[in-house]
C-alpha cells in the first residue's frame, strides 16, 4: 500500500513539473490523430498510435536541454510542425488521396489552380489545427503567471529528464517495430502504399522516412546507385522481359501515318452505361467507341502527379515516381519518349492544352520529353468569360485548336500531337457552363398506402458530388463530339490517327459513386446492405471502376475497317506505348509495358502503390486480399505471389530508371 501511494505521489509531483512538456505531448498526439482520422479514417491502429507518441516525446526530450523559461518556443515550434503537417496533409489528401512527400513540395505551387476543388470539401475539423497551438500557448500564458517556471529553474535536472523520458520513447517505437511483420518492413522501405504505411506506422515516422527515400537519390553515389543499376540490367536481360516482343498483325501499319493524342480529363468508362430518360451522359463517346477500336478495360496508373503521371506514363511507358512527381522532380532526366523516338523519324511534335504552360511544369517537362512545339493557354483567344475551372472550355479549345493542327499538317509531311482537354476537371461546380442535362429518372414504385403502383420521376442527383460530374462530363462530351465533326468536315487528317483516352478517374468517393448506385427513387435515400435492390459496390467494386475509355479512331480509309470493334483485353497507361509504336514498326527497349496484342490475356496492370490487376483478379496491396473477376480462372497463392513479386520488381526497377536517370547514364557510357 506504501509502496502504491509513493507511486501515485511521484506521478503527481511528475505531472505537476512537466506541465508543458505534458501539454505539448498531449496537443501534438492530438494532431497526429486528427491527421489520420481526416485522411485514412483510421485511428484505432494501436501501433500507429504509439509510433506517433513515441517520436513526440522523443523529440520533446531534448527540450530539456533547454532552461525551463525558455523551453515553450521549443516545444510551440515543434507542435506548430506537427499541425502544419495535419494541415498539408488534410489537404494534399482531399485532392490526390495521398499523403504530401519531401519529393511533393514543390507540387504545392499546383494548389493555387484548384482551390475550388479544395475549399468546396475542407472540413470544419481543420479549425482545431489552428486552435491546438493557440490553446498551448495559453497555457504556456498561465504556467508564466504562476511560480512554475521560476521553481523548475531551480530544481529541473535536465540531462536525466532528458535520458529517462528518451527511454520510455524509444520503448514505445521498439514496441511498435517489434510487432512489424516482414510485410510492413517491405512496405516501409519501398514506400509505395503510404496510406499503408500512415496507418501502420503512424503520420510521423512516415514523414521521416519519406524524407530519407527522397534524400537517398540525390547522393546516389552514397545510396543505392550501384544496386539500382545491377537491377537494371538483370530486369532488362531476363527472359521473362524478353517475352511478347514479337510482330504481329499491327506491326508497322502506321507507317507514314500521323497521330493525335487526345487526353480527355477525368473521363471514366462507367458513364459510358448511364442514361436518364433515354439520354445517354455520353452520346458522343459511345459513337465514337462504336466507330473505332474501343478498349473498355484499361486503366491509368497514376500518383499524386494525376495528369501528368498520365502524360508521362503514356509517354515512356514507364510508371510515376515513387516519391514527387517526374514533371516537378525530374523532369530533366532522360527517358526513351514516344517524342522522341518519332522525331528520330522525322516528325514534327507538338502538345497542345488550355491552361497555363506552368501547370505541372509542362512548360519545362515537355520539351524534356520531346515535343518540339508547345500551344498553350497563350496561343488562344479567348476571355475570362471562356474559362471553366482551370483554363480555356473545351468547346472554344477545339474550335481555335483546329487551325493550328491544319496549319501544321500543312508545313510538316508528318506530326506527332497530344491534345489535352481541361473542363471535365474536378471541383465540378460550373454547373451553369455546363448547360441542360435531365439528369431526372422515372421509375415505377409501390404506394404503401393505396397498395398501387404509381409512377414517379425523382431527380435525387442534382446538386450532388457524383450529379455535378456527370453534368461536368456531358459538357465535355459534346465538346469531344463538336471535335470529332470538325475533323470529320475538314480536308485535313485524311492520313491522321486519334487515340482518345481518359487520364484518370474524377477522385470522387466510395460514398459518393454508392450514391449513384444505390440511392432509392422514393426518397432519395440509400440501400442498406441488407435491403432488396442492393447494389454490391465495395472498395473492390470502386477500384475496378476507374477505368478510362481508350479509342483509336481514324477517318482515314486505308485504316478504317482495320481500327474497329471492343477488345477485351486487360490494360494498362504503361501498354500504350508499345502497343502504338509496334503499329510504326518502332520500339522502345526500356518500355515496361507490353504490346496488348502481344500479351492478350497474360497482361498484368501495375499499380503504384503496389496493387495488381489481371484478367482473372484484382489485388489490393494494402489489405494484401483480391477479388477475383474471371471464376473460369483458378487463383491460388503461387499465382498471387509470382504476379506480386512482378508488380515489385517492375515498380524499383521504373523508380530506379527515373531517380537515377539510368537511361541517361548508359547513354553517356555506352553500356
Amino acid at each position: 500500500m506504501k509502496k502504491i501511494k509513493k507511486a501515485y505521489k511521484r506521478l503527481i509531483e511528475y505531472i505537476i513539473t512537466n506541465r508543458l512538456f505534458l501539454s505539448y505531448v498531449v496537443l501534438s498526439f492530438i494532431a497526429t490523430l486528427i491527421t489520420r482520422g481526416l485522411t485514412i479514417e483510421k485511428v484505432s491502429n494501436v501501433y500507429a498510435s504509439i509510433t506517433d507518441l513515441g517520436i513526440i516525446i522523443l523529440i520533446g526530450a531534448f527540450g530539456y536541454f533547454i532552461k525551463p523559461n525558455k523551453q515553450f518556443r521549443y516545444y510551440f515550434l515543434w507542435l506548430c510542425f506537427f499541425n502544419l503537417l495535419g494541415i498539408i496533409n488534410s489537404i494534399y489528401y482531399i485532392f490526390y488521396n495521398n499523403f504530401a512527400s519531401a519529393g511533393d513540395l514543390a507540387t504545392l505551387s499546383q494548389a493555387e489552380t484548384v482551390t475550388g476543388s479544395i475549399f468546396e470539401r475542407l472540413n470544419p475539423v481543420f479549425i482545431v489545427f489552428i486552435l491546438i497551438p493557440i490553446i498551448f500557448y495559453v497555457i504556456h500564458r498561465k504556467l508564466s503567471y504562476s511560480s512554475y517556471y521560476s521553481f523548475l529553474n531551480k530544481i529541473e535536472k535536465g540531462k536525466w529528464m532528458c535520458l529517462g523520458t528518451s527511454i520510455v520513447a524509444i520503448a514505445l517505437i521498439a514496441i511498435s517495430f517489434l510487432n512489424a511483420t516482414a510485410s510492413d518492413y517491405s512496405r516501409l522501405k519501398k514506400q509505395w502504399y503510404k496510406q499503408y504505411i500512415v496507418e501502420r506506422f503512424g503520420i510521423l515516422l512516415y514523414h521521416g522516412n519519406d524524407l530519407v527515400q527522397t534524400l537517398k537519390p540525390k547522393i546516389s553515389s552514397l545510396f543505392g546507385y550501384e544496386d539500382a543499376l545491377e537491377l537494371f540490367n538483370s530486369y532488362f536481360k531476363s527472359e521473362e522481359n524478353q517475352q511478347y516482343k514479337e510482330d504481329n498483325k499491327y506491326t508497322g501499319i502506321l507507317k507514314g501515318k500521323n497521330i493525335v493524342f487526345v487526353h480527355m480529363e477525368g473521363m471514366q468508362t462507367f458513364l459510358m452505361d448511364l442514361k436518364f430518360n433515354g439520354g445517354e451522359a455520353t452520346p458522343n463517346l459511345n459513337a465514337l467507341a462504336k466507330e473505332g477500336m474501343f478498349f473498355p478495360h484499361f486503366y491509368p496508373q497514376i500518383s499524386t502527379g494525376t495528369s501528368s503521371d498520365t502524360e508521362f506514363t503514356m509517354a515512356t511507358s514507364l510508371m510515376p515516381a515513387v516519391s514527387g512527381t517526374v514533371f516537378i522532380n525530374y523532369y530533366r532526366n532522360n527517358y526513351n519518349t514516344t517524342m522522341k523516338i518519332l522525331g528520330n523519324e522525322g516528325y514534327y511534335t507538338y502538345s497542345m492544352h488550355g491552361n497555363d504552360a506552368t501547370m505541372w511544369g509542362r512548360n519545362k517537362a515537355h520539351p524534356t520529353l520531346g515535343y518540339q512545339g508547345l500551344y498553350f493557354e497563350e496561343n488562344f483567344d479567348y476571355t475570362e468569360d471562356d474559362v471553366i475551372n482551370l483554363g480555356i472550355n473545351d468547346k472554344l479549345f477545339f474550335k481555335e485548336a483546329i487551325p493550328i493542327m491544319e496549319s501544321i499538317e500543312a508545313d510538316y509531311p508528318n506530326y506527332m500531337a497530344e491534345v489535352i482537354t481541361l473542363s471535365n476537371h474536378s471541383p465540378f461546380t460550373f454547373t451553369d457552363k455546363y448547360g441542360e442535362f435531365d439528369l431526372s429518372e422515372t421509375g415505377t414504385v409501390l404506394n404503401e398506402q393505396t397498395g398501387e403502383y404509381e409512377e414517379i420521376t425523382s431527380d435525387y442527383l442534382e446538386d450532388t458530388p457524383v450529379g455535378n460530374y456527370i453534368h461536368s462530363a456531358h459538357y465535355a462530351d459534346e465538346a469531344l463530339g463538336d471535335f470529332i465533326t470538325y475533323i470529320k468536315d475538314s480536308n485535313y487528317f485524311n492520313n491522321t490517327v486519334f487515340v482518345f483516352y481518359g487520364d484518370h478517374d474524377a477522385k470522387l468517393s466510395r460514398k459518393e459513386l454508392n450514391y449513384l448506385h444505390n440511392h432509392k427513387l422514393t426518397d432519395g435515400e440509400v440501400y442498406s446492405e441488407d435491403e432488396e435492390g442492393y447494389t454490391p459496390y465495395d472498395s473492390f467494386d470502386h477500384s475496378l471502376s476507374k477505368n478510362t475509355p481508350l479509342i483509336i479512331w481514324t477517318k482515314d480509309p486505308e485504316l478504317k475497317n482495320i481500327f474497329k470493334g471492343t477488345i477485351d483485353y486487360y490494360m494498362g497507361m504503361l501498354d500504350l506505348q508499345p502497343t502504338i509504336l509496334n503499329m510504326y514498326g518502332l520500339k522502345n527497349e526500356y518500355a515496361l509495358g507490353h504490346d496488348i496484342f502481344n500479351i492478350k490475356e497474360d497482361n498484368i496492370i501495375p499499380f503504384p502503390d503496389g496493387s495488381f490487376l489481371t484478367n482473372a483478379m484484382y489485388y489490393n496491396n494494402s489489405v494484401e486480399q483480391y477479388k477475383p473477376i474471371n471464376t473460369n480462372i483458378v487463383i491460388d497463392d503461387d499465382y498471387v505471389a509470382t504476379k506480386k513479386s512482378y508488380v515489385e520488381n517492375l515498380l524499383e526497377v521504373s523508380n530506379s530508371i527515373i531517380v537515377y536517370d539510368l537511361l541517361a547514364k548508359k547513354e553517356a557510357t555506352g553500356e
